[in-house]
């Protein structure tokens, strides 16, 4: 497959983006401490660009989400590169409570010193306030759903599901603050990009279905044959047409002996996002 990081003018940059910026800037005296949720398969791709322009020296919990969808063995490179630059990580799935025992655990022990110090002035607990961020799709509803204990946030696969930006409290004495997924303003890695839309971190109309469809192919022809063999029973994609075909018969998208391009395109991109195929992490 062809690695090269070329250069791509793919420029997707909301308004509600631009405004969290200005939000998290404003309020940016009041947190203590960052969620940045990233995606384990994309755990490079997923990771916004320029994270310390937006929190400046806060204190840092890097949540690796999709634990159970992820290359385990791949994604650990990543997570020993993290910590190796001195960043606190969480590999966890956020369908599992247990889980989220390790976000708390690790809150509070980042927030120790300073409830000693408000402790020895003989002042009460301090209310931890959380800034949940990371691009889209990569769990910050769920998260917050789940530490709130209650429904407070829109959860969707969807890119852009959550547009305001608010303060949800939590019986764990932390307030979460929720933003809308950030995007840097221009994707110009050609691969992060296609990383993204295999993952719809970033919405299908961004870049050509099939494009992204073919990308996943090669990515599980180059890495997990045996998955590609197991999904689509193919063990070769050299001829595109001729693998289109064999997974159009297998999904009925043939009439008239003509293949539903379109159709096998989603169904290929369907089956990642609706975790059909699981174990794999696509950053190396």
């Amino acid at each position: 497959m062809n690695n090269r990081q070329n250069s791509t003018n793919i420029n997707w940059y909301p308004g509600h983006m631009a405004k969290t910026r200005r939000i998290i800037s404003e309020k940016f005296q009041l947190i203590d401490i960052v969620y940045e949720l990233i995606d384990a398969r994309i755990p490079y791709s997923s990771k916004i660009k320029d994270i310390y322009d937006v929190i400046k020296n806060k204190p840092k919990i890097l949540i690796m989400t999709k634990k159970d969808l992820c290359d385990l063995k791949v994604t650990q490179k990543w997570i020993n590169y993290y910590e190796n630059l001195g960043t606190k990580v969480l590999l966890v799935d956020l369908n599992n409570n247990a889980d989220y025992k390790k976000i708390i655990d690790g809150t509070y022990e980042i927030m120790r010193e300073t409830q000693q110090k408000r402790e020895k002035k003989g002042l009460k607990e301090k209310e931890t306030k959380a800034l949940v961020i990371g691009i889209p799709n990569v769990g910050k509803s769920t998260l917050i759903n789940k530490m709130a204990n209650h429904h407070v946030a829109d959860v969707g696969n969807n890119p852009g599901v959550t547009k305001n930006v608010t303060w949800l409290k939590t019986p764990y004495n932390i307030s979460l603050l929720d933003t809308p997924g950030i995007l840097w303003p221009k994707l110009s890695d050609e691969k992060i990009a296609f990383n993204l839309a295999a993952m719809t971190s970033i919405k299908q109309e961004v870049l050509p279905i099939d494009e992204v469809a073919i990308y996943i192919l090669k990515m599980l022809y180059e890495y997990y044959p045996t998955l590609l063999k197991e999904r689509y029973q193919i063990t070769h994609i050299e001829d595109i047409e001729e693998v289109y075909s064999s997974i159009g018969k297998n999904i009925g998208a043939i009439k008239n002996g003509e293949v539903d391009y379109d159709r096998v395109s989603k169904k290929i991109i369907n089956d990642i996002k609706m975790e059909h195929i699981k174990g794999v992490t696509f950053d190396r």
